[in-house]
């Protein structure tokens, strides 16, 4: 029996609030939803039946922060 221990690098995996963004976006307009007024009534209001379940898009929206995702987005407007 080998007892070397393997590891396993979990964090090569996580997907970037932006490629997020991007696959719900995608689940939302092949739904024919307008993506940026439900993602809008997502992250104002907090409640995820803004989000399609297509895709797993409703579970992946909820594993960002609204609040670091709402700041990530004003400082890429504002250039900061």
């Amino acid at each position: 029996m080998d007892r070397n221990t393997i590891m396993f690098n979990s964090f090569k995996t996580q997907k970037t609030n932006k490629q997020i963004l991007e696959e719900v976006y995608k689940a939302l307009e092949e739904k024919d939803y307008n993506p940026v007024d439900q993602l809008v009534g997502y992250l104002i209001s907090g409640d995820p039946s803004y989000i399609t379940s297509f895709n797993n898009a409703r579970t992946l929206i909820k594993s960002i922060d609204r609040d670091e995702l709402i700041a990530e987005m004003l400082k890429e407007y504002l250039n900061k």
